[in-house]
Order: structure tokens, then sequence, then C-alpha cells
């Protein structure tokens, strides 16, 4: 089940069983006794040792720690960035989150993780998360290739170069006994700064892959016009490789990045840099002309990117949003139970009214509250669904809709399920509280204020 979604477990035995991880893992780096010393290790990696070393693998909460570690992975929510979210991960659940986000090469994805909650367990430690960044692939027999990690007890944060497009799948994950409400920011950004000062991406009148010499060839660059003289500068930090003059690129600089990629600058009227040359982002390296081959072209600057061969330069330098949408569901819902309020409400599969619907529900249906972004709520269904819905549409499942009395009583299970486990029973006049309905259960509260399932006849 989802984190949260089952009744919580009684805190003294799930203390009792992490003791032993905590005090193996902790904080500790990779120096640790327990961490073989010939296989390099992420944080996350080192944590699973520990607990494989402990033998709490073997334990069902170091066994759904494991596991739910691989599921956020596998079942990655695809979100379109800029995205926000104030999520919820149960600290007495083992619990993981999977974002999964298509990313182009020479974009930079960034992540910003922040978690409330510290002191909230484990003695008042504060909170440790785990930040993975992993290139997804649909491969059941190969595994998600992990490309980045960030694990401090300070806020985490990823900023990390795509060198390769494709989706990528973001994991959040705490430590056991550790979580609460959370914030993630996921936003993709240009890499490189623009090489012609004062202009942007709509200068750009030919663009990577055009045909060249009558189709002989394909152009390995953008041509981005401008006046000529217009200062053309560095689109990032780094050092000059070369400036040549004379061949089809008339008089050009070679710049090589902080990415270890050559950047080329042809066409250029003038160079005001030589070889060796360290140069910051911004700084002039020359000016636009059209010597070489551009001759008969109005004055431009040819711009490639070469890193094992030459790719489209246009996402590395194109501006793209990095606000995400303004947060107007009620947070405080996060972490809580809350029911439909209207019939036909639509659970679809990101935060959006064009998204794909997944299911229509009815009124009164409960479901988790996990996540709150821009207007939607990220919510669970009691069948484990996991989707979104308009926060407008939702409220607290906590004020009852009905009393009804039990005449031969019944027992309240812990899931919608005839083999969910027993959490309270009721006597025969016994009387419950209805909080809402899903397929043939009651969603209701015991007398003693437990809240379970119990069947609908």
């Amino acid at each position: 089940m989802p984190s949260g979604f089952a009744l919580r477990r009684d805190p003294t035995r799930t203390w009792w069983v992490a003791a032993g991880l905590l005090t193996a893992a902790g904080c500790g780096g990779r120096d640790s006794d327990t961490t073989p010393a010939f296989y390099p290790m992420t944080p996350h990696e080192h944590y699973e040792y520990a607990i494989r070393e402990v033998g709490l693998e073997r334990t069902a909460l170091g066994y759904e720690w494991i596991t739910a570690s691989r599921e956020a992975l596998t079942k990655a929510l695809r979100i379109q960035p800029p995205y926000e979210e104030i999520g919820y991960l149960d600290p007495l659940e083992a619990a993981a989150m999977g974002y999964r986000v298509e990313v182009d090469r020479g974009q930079v994805l960034l992540v910003e993780v922040e978690i409330d909650g510290d002191g909230d367990a484990a003695g008042g430690q504060r909170n440790r998360i785990f930040l993975d960044l992993f290139r997804a692939r649909d491969d059941t027999l190969r595994p998600h290739r992990h490309e980045a990690f960030a694990d401090t007890l300070a806020p985490p944060r990823l900023a990390y170069f795509v060198r390769r497009g494709g989706e990528y799948v973001v994991r959040v994950q705490p430590e056991l006994l550790r979580g609460g409400r959370y914030r993630i920011r996921i936003v993709r950004a240009a890499s490189l700064t623009f090489p012609v000062e004062g202009r942007d991406i709509s200068s750009i009148r030919s663009v990577f892959g055009d045909p060249r010499d009558g189709g002989g060839r394909e152009h390995h660059g953008v041509d981005i016009f401008a006046p000529r003289g217009t200062p053309v500068v560095a689109a990032t930090d780094g050092r000059v490789r070369s400036t040549r003059t004379g061949g089809l690129g008339g008089k050009v600089v070679w710049l090589r990045d902080v990415f270890g990629q050559s950047l080329y600058y042809a066409h250029l009227d003038r160079q005001v840099v030589r070889r060796g040359d360290s140069v910051r982002a911004g700084d002039t390296l020359g000016f636009v002309g059209n010597t070489g081959n551009a001759r008969t072209t109005p004055p431009h600057l040819h711009f490639g990117i070469y890193s094992r061969g030459p790719y489209d330069p246009f996402p590395a330098l194109r501006a793209v949003p990095s606000t995400p949408p303004r947060l107007t569901a009620d947070t405080a819902r996060v972490g809580a139970w809350a029911r439909t309020t209207v019939d036909g409400l639509r659970l679809r599969a990101t935060p959006s009214t064009r998204a794909t619907p997944l299911r229509t529900l009815d009124r009164y249906t409960p479901m988790l509250v996990v996540g709150g972004s821009g207007g939607w709520y990220r919510v669970v269904l009691p069948d484990a669904t996991m989707g979104f819905v308009l926060a407008q549409s939702m409220e607290s499942a906590g004020r009852p809709l009905r009393h009804a009395e039990l005449t031969d009583g019944g027992v309240l299970l812990d899931r919608p399920l005839a083999s969910g486990a027993v959490v309270d029973s009721l006597g025969p006049g016994g009387h419950v509280f209805v909080l809402g309905s899903f397929g043939g259960f009651l969603y209701v509260q015991s007398p003693k204020g437990r809240a379970g399932w119990l069947v609908l006849d």
C-alpha cells in the first residue's frame, strides 16, 4: 500500500525494529566499517547496504523501505516542469516518491527539496533525505541508470547538466522513521547564456540539421543574425582552445567550456581573444561578421557545440519557463484523508484538465491527499491508484456524513478488501459514523475514534 494508506503501526514496535539500523547507518559516509571498500556507493546504496548488514531487510519495515525505493522508479509520476509540490511522506511508513521528467540534451535539470518535521521522530534528530537522479530505461532487463545524487542534512539540491536527452526520474526518500511534509521544485534551464549580445532565440534563422550544398551535408549549428560589429560573447565560463582564420568558418574562436565541450564561433568580423585565455560567461570573444563562406550572406554568428560530434545547440540556449504555477490548493489537507464533493470528478494522470482521465469518481469517494501542486491534489485512492484531482472539489473526510447502526455488529478493516486486517470490532446494536464509500465498503469511524472499512451490507 502507498505511504500513509494502511493504518499506522504501533510506534513502539517501529522504534524497536529500526533502532539497529539507525545506529549502524546513522549519517555515516562511505568509510563505514560495513561498506565494502571495493564497491563505490551512493549514500542511498550505503544506507540500503547497512539495512541488509544488520538483517533489517527481513523485517517488514526494512523490506518495505527497499521495495518503496524500487517502486518509486518504476511507478514514477510523470510531471511537466516547472513543477512544484508540497507532498507528504509518513515518518512511520517506509516510503519514497518518484517524479519522471523529459529533458533535452544541453539543458540543466534543477531539483530542490525541503522537508519539514525535523525532530518529529527518532529522538528529535534532524531529517535526512536521499535525493537521486536516474536516466530512465523502459526495459525490464536493464535498470534505470543512476546519474547523480544529493545527500546532506541541509535541504538537498541537484543541478545536473544533461549530456543525453530523454526521460529522467527524480527519487526522494527519507531514512527510516524520517519524513513529514516536503516541498519539491523541479525546473529545466538553459545551460548557456546567449552568445550574441542583446539578441535571443528569435534571432536564429537557420537551425541545426538544415541542408547545405544542395543536400550534400547538414548544418551543424545555428545561425544567429545581428548587425556587423555586434559583440559575440562567451556563452559560459571556459578557456579559449584556439583562434583561426580561413576555411569555411573564416575568423573563428573555439572555446572549451566547463562541461568539457567545444563551442564553435564562426564568421567573425574580428577576434579579440587568444589561445589559452580564460573567459567568463558574457566576456567578449569577437564581433559578428560574414567571413569565410558567409561572404554572400548578411552578417551572422554560426554557433555550434561539439561533444563526441556536433549536437543541436537550441535547447542549451533557449530560455524556458522557470516559475511553477502558483500553489492555490489548501495544503493543510496534505497528509490527511479527504473526499469528493461532486459526482463525476475525474482522476487525472497529471495536474491539468487536458491530462488523460484515469477514472471517474463518485461523490464522497475517500482518498489520501499526499501532495498539492497548483490548484490540484495528488491523491491515492483506496485501491492504491494515484492521480490528481481538482482541489476545489474536495473536502475533509473527518466530518461524518451520517450515523449508521449495526444490527448484527461487524469488524473494521484497515483497507477495503476482504483480506484486510481487523482494526476494531463492533458488537450488535453498535453504531458508526459514515465518512465515505468505495466499492462495496463504507469508510467509517467507530465510537472509539478509529477509522476503517466496513462491508457495505
